[in-house]
């Protein structure tokens, strides 16, 4: 029973997941930092870094976590617009904990990033894989639906 139960929470969707979370959060911090440091308010520094991290999240997520491949525009379409979708939730959630935090609980600025960032990486997790790139039990390939069949 253990051994089933690490076998769906380790392995190979995880731990790539988990890598390119690591990868997007660096673009996020990164930019954030960049931003911060050339005296860029935190809030539109948040806001920029949190897109250019969900740009990067998606090309990564697509391709090597979840592996859809299919490029046919009403399936990029419909992958694109569900995960910024997904993104924005987390992303006004993002903006709204750092608020609460920084201004509110006068945390300090990289400690509430960090909170913020954990918590969203997990969020962003189970959106991807319940809603946006979901694939089909009987074999583990996307569905015609979400290839954007007719």
């Amino acid at each position: 029973m253990l051994g089933r139960l690490r076998g769906k929470l380790i392995n190979r969707e995880s731990v790539t997941y988990i890598i390119f979370g690591v990868l997007t959060t660096a673009v996020d911090w990164v930019t954030y930092t960049v931003l911060w440091r050339m005296g860029t308010d935190y809030r539109v520094s948040t806001a920029l870094s949190w897109a250019a991290a969900v740009v990067f999240a998606f090309v990564t997520n697509k391709l090597f976590v979840f592996r859809s491949f299919g490029m046919r525009p009403g399936l990029l379409w419909r992958e694109f617009s569900g995960f910024v979708a997904a993104r924005l939730a987390t992303g006004v959630f993002t903006m709204a904990a750092m608020i609460v935090m920084v201004d509110g609980l006068r945390l300090n600025e990289f400690l509430a990033k960090l909170v913020v960032s954990a918590v969203s990486l997990v969020l962003n997790y189970i959106f991807s894989k319940w809603f946006i790139f979901k694939k089909t039990k009987t074999n583990g390939s996307v569905s015609d639906d979400a290839k954007g069949g007719r």
